[in-house]
């Protein structure tokens, strides 16, 4: 158990991981970017086809014209954040509470969380869990998947708002936390208790835009975070 929390605190430490890893990095973050950018473009252009409000998730249910792209750019969202998870191994919380694990490792499980998102649609109007008589098992594991996901998503934003070397990312990421997690809690809220839907649908919106844009950011702010030859971030 010890040996798999060192790993999940310092990965890539052991030096011939650690070689092919600091070569691979520039690769996977070009790669992740264009993916998280690629799919965030697919979401707007999905949800421009509609002439009212919906939930980012209404765009891939069952039966919605925009379930493939919806799909899809889940998909490149997850396979970017996991390639950005995989370059972003020296990265470490400078606050003990939040250096249990290095935000890659929360990356990354939000990189899955979205992969089953992806497979595992809302079914017709995304009926709410547990309160709409209409939801299903099926729109219970496709919510709880992008909560944790977002969830996930949002610590590794605070995670790297404490991390050391990154003083400039690190005010965006606290920023961005904050805000995707006020904007999507509202945004819950009222598509929960069905108030001005329409507000809450734009909320999500937005913030799903944030969050998957400091995937971009935090990839491109990387560029230029030399790493040691143990994996560790410079100063």
């Amino acid at each position: 158990m010890r040996r798999l929390l060192r790993i999940v605190r310092q990965p890539f430490s052991a030096p011939l991981l650690a070689v092919g890893w600091q070569r691979a990095v520039p690769v996977l973050l070009a790669i992740g970017t264009v993916c998280v950018l690629a799919g965030l473009t697919i979401i707007w252009a999905a949800r421009l086809t509609f002439a009212y409000p919906v939930y980012v998730s209404e765009l891939g249910a069952i039966g919605a014209p925009t379930a493939g792209p919806f799909s899809l750019a889940l998909l490149l969202v997850a396979a970017g954040g996991f390639s950005i998870a995989l370059a972003s191994g020296h990265i470490r919380s400078s606050v003990r509470v939040l250096d249990r694990w290095a935000p890659a490792a929360s990356l990354g499980f939000a990189a899955i969380c979205f992969v089953l998102a992806s497979q595992v649609t809302c079914t017709a109007n995304c009926p709410v869990p547990l309160v709409d008589p209409r939801s299903t098992a099926q729109d219970l594991i496709h919510t709880v998947s992008a909560v944790l996901g977002f969830a996930a998503a949002c610590f590794a934003m605070l995670q790297v708002a404490f991390a050391s070397g990154l003083p400039r990312v690190a005010r965006f990421s606290l920023a961005s936390c904050l805000a995707v997690a006020v904007i999507t809690i509202v945004g819950g809220l009222l598509a929960i208790v069905h108030v001005a839907t329409d507000v809450g649908a734009w909320l999500e919106l937005v913030g799903t835009t944030v969050a998957i844009a400091w995937i971009a950011v935090y990839s491109l702010a990387l560029v230029r975070v030399p790493v040691g030859a143990r994996g560790e971030s410079a100063q």
